[in-house]
C-alpha cells in the first residue's frame, strides 16, 4: 500500500483528480447500491438534476484519491495549494479573546487539506475514527499528524484530549456528519429528514465556551488549488436543539457547493442499539428552497 501511495503522490494533482473521477464513475456504474444511496440522499435534499448527480460522483472519486496524495506529498507544498481563505475574521476574534475554536468540517470538498492548513497556522487537535486495517491507520496518522496537527481517536480519551486543548485556547477539528454510536447523538432533521446526529461539538462548546466555526475546503477546477470557507454557526432559533442548529448550519454550507458533498455516505442509517425515529414530517426535502430548486446553478457557482 505504501508503494501505491507513493505512485499516486508522484502524479500531478490534476491527474490524480481526473483518475479519481474516472474510477468513481466505474464504481457507481458497477454498484447499484452506491448509486441508489447517492440518488436517495440527493432527492432528500431536494436535488434531482442528472448533471449534479454526475458531478457529485466525480467529486466523490476526487476525494478518495486525494487522500493518499495529501498524506504523501511534502507538507510545505500542500499548504501552498490554498489560494484564498474567506471568513477568517471570526477566527481572529476568538484568538484575541483567548477562546478555543471548534472547527466542524463536513464531508464537503477536500476535508483532508482543511486540518493540514489549520495546523500551519496554530496548534489543532483533529478527532478521527480508526479504520479497520491497522496498516491504513499508520499511513493515515503519518499523513495527517504534521505541522501543528495532533490526532485524537474517537473515544473517551480522545474527548478528554479535545477538552484539554479547548481549555488551553487551542483549536480542535471534528467531522460533524458522521453517524455516531448509541448514546453519542440524537435524532434531528438533516435536509428535512431525521438523521442520528453527533452531539459532541455542542457539548464541547457548552463545557468550554469555545467558538464553533463551520469550515470547508472548496476544490477549484482543473487542479488549480483550493479555497477555504469559514462561517460561524447560524443563530439558535426558538425551541431548536443545538444538534439541529449544527445541521442547519451544515445544510447552508453544503448548499453553497452541493456537487462536492459526499452524498454516497449512509448518513441516515440507524446505528446499532439506537431506536429508529418516528415518521418524518412531509417537508419535501425543502424543495421550495431557492437553492434546492436550482441545483445546477448552485454547483456551478462553487467552481
Amino acid at each position: 500500500m505504501r508503494l501505491l501511495f507513493r505512485l499516486i503522490a508522484a502524479l500531478p494533482l490534476r491527474t490524480v483528480q481526473a483518475l479519481g473521477a474516472a474510477l468513481a464513475r466505474l464504481v457507481f456504474l458497477l454498484s447499484a447500491g452506491e448509486r441508489r444511496r447517492l440518488d436517495e440522499n440527493l432527492r432528500r435534499a431536494g436535488y434531482s438534476d442528472p448533471q449534479l448527480q454526475r458531478a457529485a460522483i466525480d467529486e466523490a472519486g476526487k476525494t478518495v484519491l486525494e487522500m493518499p496524495w495529501f498524506w504523501t506529498r511534502p507538507h510545505s507544498e500542500i499548504i501552498k495549494l490554498v489560494r484564498r481563505v474567506d471568513g477568517d475574521a471570526a477566527v481572529r476574534e476568538a484568538q484575541s479573546q483567548g477562546k478555543g475554536i471548534i472547527f466542524v468540517t463536513p464531508h464537503l470538498g477536500c476535508f483532508e487539506l482543511a486540518a493540514l492548513y489549520a495546523g500551519a497556522q496554530a496548534r489543532i487537535t483533529a478527532m478521527y475514527r480508526p479504520p479497520r486495517q491497522s496498516v491504513f491507520e499508520l499511513l493515515m496518522r503519518a499523513g495527517r499528524a504534521r505541522g501543528g496537527v495532533r490526532l485524537a481517536r474517537a473515544d473517551m480519551q480522545g474527548v478528554f484530549t479535545l477538552l484539554k486543548a479547548l481549555r488551553n485556547g487551542e483549536w480542535v477539528g471534528i467531522l460533524p456528519d458522521q453517524v455516531p454510536a448509541k448514546g453519542e447523538g440524537e435524532w434531528t432533521e438533516f435536509f428535512g429528514h431525521p438523521a442520528y446526529t453527533m452531539v459532541l461539538a455542542p457539548r464541547l462548546q457548552k463545557s468550554t465556551s469555545a467558538v464553533v466555526i463551520l469550515a470547508f475546503c472548496e476544490r477549484l477546477p482543473r487542479g488549480e488549488g483550493y479555497r477555504i470557507h469559514l462561517e460561524p454557526l447560524p443563530p439558535l432559533e426558538p425551541g431548536e436543539s443545538r444538534a439541529r442548529q449544527l445541521n442547519r448550519g451544515l445544510e447552508q454550507l453544503i448548499r453553497k457547493c452541493p456537487a462536492q458533498y459526499l452524498w454516497s455516505y449512509n448518513r441516515y442509517k440507524v446505528p446499532a442499539g439506537v431506536a429508529p425515529p418516528g415518521p418524518p414530517a412531509d417537508t419535501g426535502g425543502h424543495a421550495d428552497d431557492e437553492s434546492a430548486a436550482s441545483p445546477v446553478r448552485q454547483s456551478e457557482a462553487c467552481r
